[in-house]
């Protein structure tokens, strides 16, 4: 591959290395140099551009990236369309990430050139969220590196794929000892109940008895006899021993003990065990409560039909000392929550409007008002402080059309590369005092300050309520509230791709608010779209 400055004359089939902002022109980076292109850099009084020019023997960027990315696809995976030479690969479906390191390995030492990063092997996974992305660094790559990282990953078969939920049915056993309260073991119950909702399977069968060997043998027989494909047994006492009640029951039942402890904490004082071919969990005392430990590790690759050998749970020594994830929230880990959360307004109006043709629908008018300005007056009419708004496609524009609206501006230059870079701007100037956000879109001229304050109402981290949604008839819609917690996530989104697989991943942290009409649900998009929500406000 050439790479250097040339006269855009010269530059003809090249491709463009930096992006060029220069009076009226906008030059992407990536741009493949055309006669239009020569004719608009010279106007602009470029005289010199950085290029890239593949050789015979080179591969581009993009079919490079996507040859490795679908030559590591596996069971479970699409991948996008190549990109800036970077494709990525999503789950088709909720379930158990699983890698094959070594290859990922041997794919990344073939050449500096070419690299593929993944999600942490065996991390639960949703529908459609990103687990992984082959990028080509420079604009080209040699065929021969190329074909090399193919070889590696067809060797793995696959390199990445998505085990699925395979377990539906799962068997609750607690024991009793004086001292437990009821509480402890409903508690538990819902806890638990909660766990293992985002793989779909549910508790078919609960017993309570004695923390006594004979009890419990016969009570594990029961849930197993009652459908459960998988059997927990929550102690009142925690396993300290081999010969302890719990695994001696299990073996007392016909089963076998297949490994005591892990190098998780906290979850050190995990059992696993088989009977009948099934596998049964002497749950840690820790797999009460909802924070993350060595439980979880465990029980989602048993729901997707995958082994744990004693391998396996040596191995998750490194990475094993666990902190406290924002998936669940600990209200007593926080301090006293202020009355009324302060959450502010983020307005996303920064897209290029593609599907209207010539016209921004952002300046589009429904009775003599941008759909952007209808759009930030009923946020800042709510109880949303500060409101921000994202500015990019005609920049100059859009801040004209909100002129003296008492607003903070924030630009998003790469507003071409898709909705992830205004996330990350819009998040990225939200206040440190502010708890929230909630997440507004400029092309939805019918969502006003009652909808916007309704949301806001039942953002309460306190109660678990850390991501609001507005729901009709089942379906999610816009505006979303988001806390302070997932701020990370959401800055962490590329590309032209939104939060809503967050709202799966974080469904515990979901609450969906019920809301009458369709102005959740209604966006402006193309021109027929503008035509439809005009007619509807002037019935209205």
């Amino acid at each position: 591959m050439k790479f250097g400055p040339l006269a855009p004359k010269d530059a003809l089939g090249a491709t463009a290395v930096h992006s060029i902002r220069q009076g009226e022109l906008v030059l992407k980076k990536g741009t493949v140099i055309g006669e239009r292109e020569i004719v608009a850099l010279e106007a602009a009084g470029v005289g010199e551009i950085v290029v890239a020019r593949v050789e015979p023997g080179d591969v581009s960027e993009d079919q490079a990236a996507a040859e490795i990315a679908a030559a590591s696809a596996g069971e479970g995976t699409r991948t996008d369309r190549a990109f800036t030479g970077r494709c990525n690969l999503f789950a088709q479906a909720s379930g158990v990430l699983v890698v094959d390191k070594d290859a990922v390995d041997r794919i990344n030492r073939i050449d500096e050139a070419v690299t593929i990063a993944t999600l942490a092997a065996y991390k639960p996974v949703v529908e459609g969220e990103m687990i992984a992305t082959v990028k080509i660094i420079p604009f080209a790559v040699s065929a021969g590196a190329r074909d090399r990282a193919v070889a590696e990953a067809a060797k793995a078969k696959p390199v990445i794929r998505i085990a699925p939920y395979i377990v539906r049915r799962i068997g609750i056993v607690s024991t009793l000892l004086p001292g437990l309260a009821p509480k402890v073991v409903e508690k538990t119950l819902k806890i638990t109940a909660a766990r293992i909702a985002p793989s779909g399977a549910t508790i078919v069968a609960e017993r309570r008895v004695p923390h006594e060997q004979e009890v419990l043998a016969r009570a594990i027989d029961e849930v197993r006899n009652a459908g459960a494909e998988l059997v927990i047994v929550f102690g009142a006492s925690a396993i300290a021993d081999r010969r302890d009640v719990i695994p001696m029951a299990i073996e007392a039942a016909g089963g076998a003990i297949e490994h005591f402890g892990m190098p998780v904490d906290p979850g050190n004082l995990m059992l696993i065990g088989r009977l009948h071919g099934q596998a049964v969990i002497g749950a840690p005392g820790c797999a009460r409560s909802p924070k993350e430990n060595g439980f979880d590790w465990v029980l989602m690759r048993l729901l997707a039909g995958l082994p744990v050998t004693r391998d396996d749970i040596t191995g998750m020594g490194v990475g094993g000392l666990l902190m406290e994830i924002v998936t669940r929230p600990q209200p007593r880990s926080e301090p006293a929550p202020e009355k009324g959360r302060r959450v502010a307004a983020v307005v996303l109006a920064a897209g290029r409007s593609t599907r209207m043709g010539a016209v921004n629908k952002m300046l589009a008018e429904i009775g003599g008002k941008p759909l952007v300005r209808i759009a930030t007056e009923q946020a800042l009419a709510s109880r949303a402080k500060p409101v921000i708004v994202v500015t990019g496609h005609e920049r100059d524009k859009v801040e004209q059309a909100l002129a003296g609206l008492a607003v903070r501006f924030v630009h998003n230059p790469d507003f071409a590369e898709g909705l992830g870079g205004s996330l990350k701007a819009g998040i990225g100037a939200v206040p440190e005092e502010s708890d929230a956000a909630i997440v507004c879109l400029g092309d939805m001229p019918q969502v006003d300050s009652g909808l916007i304050d309704k949301l806001l109402a039942a953002f309460d981290p306190e109660r678990g309520a850390l991501v609001v949604v507005p729901s009709i008839d089942g379906r999610r819609g816009n505006p979303v509230v988001w806390s302070r917690r997932f701020f990370a996530d959401l800055m962490a989104i590329s590309g032209d791709i939104g939060a809503r697989h967050l709202i799966g991943q974080y469904a515990e942290a979901v609450v969906e608010v019920p809301v009458v009409g369709a102005a959740a649900l209604t966006d402006v998009d193309t021109p027929e779209s503008l035509s439809a929500v005009k007619a509807e406000i002037e019935r209205a």
